[in-house]
Order: structure tokens, then sequence, then C-alpha cells
């Protein structure tokens, strides 16, 4: 079932041909290269700590639509169920904390490469998700929102985006990830988007704002 708040007009990078042909081209390249790292990440993994080498959860996507998505597991088995052990260090509808001690150390390496997400690009493949586009919330993140807070799904959510290059687990301020991504949404073409992804692998490749 999805948390819908009520249906919206489709944002027109969400109806953009061109847009889901890079992003086609963009997960089925990012699959490839998940296939060669993903031997290493598992063996790393159960070594740190023995359980499942991919991890899932329940996102909200367009217009409040919910899908799967799949990450390498960066965290202890059962972590979601210890969520309420760790406080939440930031402000509004997001849960953020530093040194979250449910992440494994092989896990804080995933994060700070962002490897842990490369499983993603499945998700771009299916069309739940984009290259670019705005940060997937939870359906507990969702079911608080106010009605401005919905217009960020206007947008499929993408792998990185507007909070990715501008601070990435810096931003603890919910308000100012939907300002993000509402900005996101007013300067979009196809050109902005390959420029987000261009800085997000110069991003990516400084480290910055991810561990």
């Amino acid at each position: 079932m999805s948390v819908r708040f009520g249906q919206q007009p489709l944002h027109p990078s969400s109806l953009s041909i061109t847009k889901r042909l890079i992003d086609i081209l963009g997960a089925i390249i990012g699959l490839l290269i998940t296939a060669i790292i993903t031997i290493p990440i598992a063996i790393l993994t159960i070594i740190s700590n023995p359980g499942p080498i991919f991890y899932s959860q329940v996102r909200c996507g367009l217009n409040g639509k919910q899908f799967r998505i799949w990450k390498f597991r960066s965290m202890v088995v059962n972590a979601d169920k210890m969520k309420h052990l760790v406080k939440n260090q930031a402000q509004g509808h997001i849960f953020k904390s530093v040194n979250d001690p449910r992440i494994t150390p092989i896990g804080k390496f995933l994060r700070c490469t962002s490897l842990d997400e490369f499983p993603q690009f499945w998700n771009v493949l299916l069309g739940d998700m984009s290259l670019v586009g705005t940060r997937p919330p939870t359906p507990d993140e969702v079911i608080h929102y106010a009605p401005h807070h919905w217009q960020r799904l206007r947008v499929k959510p993408g792998m990185t985006g507007e909070w990715q290059t501008k601070g990435r687990s810096n931003i603890k301020d919910f308000e100012t990830i939907v300002q993000m991504d509402l900005d996101y949404q007013r300067k979009w073409s196809i050109t902005y988007d390959l420029n987000l992804i261009l800085k997000t692998v110069w991003v990516v490749i400084k480290k910055s704002g991810a561990c």
C-alpha cells in the first residue's frame, strides 16, 4: 500500500524519455561495476559481521509510491530493530546519527566511499529511482509530511541530487533538504542532471560529507 497525500501533477523530469534513457544506460554500467565489486564486499562483510550481504528497505518514490530499495549491508544484522536505541541528531522528518554504533567496520568504509549504494542501480533500471532526483524517504517519515513536503515527491528519488553534492550527511535539517529538492525541480534540465552526476563523482572521490 502506498502512503499518499494526494495525486500531484508529475514534474517534467518524470516524463522525460531522454532522462529515462540516460538512467537505463547509467544503470547498466553501474550494475556491471556492482557485479565486479560484490564478491570482495561480500567476503569482507561476512568477516566483519556474518549475515546477509544485501540490505533492503521500503522507501517512498514518485507520488509516495512504495518500492524496495537495495544496498550493500553496512550495519549489523537487525539494525532496524535497534533504531530506537540510537539518538536522532537531525531535525524534522529524517533520521541521522553521527558515529552510529550499528555501523560495522566494513560498513563505515562502504559508506565513506558510497559503495554501499551501488545495488541501487537495480532500482534505477526498474524505474523506481533515477540517477538524479530526491532523497528517497521511508514510509514512517512520509506519514508525518505536511502538504508542502509532498512537493519533493513530484520527481523520482535519485541515487544523487542536490543534497548529495552540497553536504550529504552534514545536512541534518529536513526543511533544508526539502528546499534543495524544490530547487532541483526548478532548475531541472538534462544538462543540469549531467552536471550533478559529474559533481557527485568528484564529491565521492573527495569523500566530502560521507564520513
